[in-house]
């Protein structure tokens, strides 16, 4: 120990130390570039590899399930007369396209169902208007407004496909937008995370799913999309053109930056999160502010009668009492 001490304060034994360690870190510092191995290329290779994976995947999932739902075969007799009236030049739009894509219904069957419904509810509506005015109803009209009664009545059957179209297209929007703000939240946590556009749009599909089928249906068809089409772009272009919501452009827009200048795609999420959230708040802060003007006939007619005849009841009651 006493041996130990002594070197310890000797300055010779002291510099030859240090002169060692420094040459030691020196020759570190030298061979360390030599040693630490590229695997970036690894890493590329893994997630090439874990790519063509989930496209595979996706793939035997469209083949197995979705593929008979997507594509549903037209009913033979629909057809028969959207092809031998030619509907399709007549009657046919990519409007029409777009709506039925917005509604939910996708491939060939229910395009030939609204050429059909188009062409036959018309006549429908034309006949039924012209039998219940000129024989049920015995309205002493002229016999030219009736006519003109029924020509609204065939109107109005040739524009129902399209309002029930729309119907269906704002209770899917109405659907999406409500469950959109928790997807983008649970989209930012996958992506943070470090897991791939594909899986998180996957996972936030299987999670979102009880409380938007709709928003759910569409996360998986783009899933698909980006795992089997040569231009990711378009992917997020169709899923923007399925829902019809700014919201839902705006984070296609943002994803399809990140593709393609790298930008960072979590901070734009949080935010593009943030605002369909306080969107929504403010729809339902406005149908909130416009429920007490609707209840304002409501009350007047069934509350106010109601609640004179109990205060002025009884005194009317004595009054016929006394005469």
């Amino acid at each position: 120990m006493h041996f130990l001490l002594q070197q310890l304060v000797d300055p010779q034994v002291m510099t030859m130390v240090f002169a060692a360690v420094a040459a030691g870190a020196t020759v570190i510092t030298l061979a360390m570039p030599l040693l630490v191995t590229d695997t970036l290329d690894k890493r590329m290779r893994a997630v090439a590899l874990e790519r063509e994976k989930i496209r595979q995947r996706e793939r035997e999932r469209l083949a197995q399930g979705n593929k008979a739902s997507l594509r549903q075969s037209p009913k033979a007799y629909m057809k028969r007369v959207v092809d031998d009236f030619n509907l399709n030049k007549w009657l046919g739009q990519d409007h029409a396209r777009t709506m039925l894509i917005q509604a939910g219904y996708r491939g060939q069957a229910p395009y030939v169902t609204y050429l059909f419904f188009r062409m036959a509810m018309p006549i429908v509506m034309l006949i039924v208007s012209l039998f219940y005015i000129f024989i049920v109803l015995h309205l002493d009209y002229p016999p030219l407004l009736k006519l003109a009664m029924a020509i609204g009545g065939a109107y109005f059957g040739m524009q129902s496909p399209n309002l029930f179209l729309k119907n269906k297209i704002q209770r899917r929007q109405q659907s999406v937008k409500r469950a959109f703000p928790d997807a983008l939240d649970l989209l930012l946590i996958c992506v943070e995370s470090g897991m791939s556009v594909e899986a998180a749009f996957r996972k936030v599909s299987e999670e979102v799913g009880s409380q938007s089928v709709a928003l759910a249906e569409e996360l998986t068809l783009t899933t698909a999309e980006l795992s089997y089409l040569p231009d990711r772009r378009q992917a997020y272009e169709n899923l923007a053109q399925r829902t019809g919501m700014e919201g839902v452009r705006a984070v296609c827009i943002a994803l399809q930056q990140a593709e393609r200048y790298g930008t960072p795609l979590g901070t734009t999420l949080r935010v593009l999160a943030q605002e369909n959230r306080d969107m929504r708040m403010s729809e339902a802060e406005k149908r909130a502010a416009g429920l007490p003007p609707k209840l304002t006939v409501p009350m007047i007619v069934f509350f106010l009668p109601v609640l004179f005849v109990v205060i002025l009841g009884p005194a009317a009651i004595r009054v016929m009492a006394l005469y």
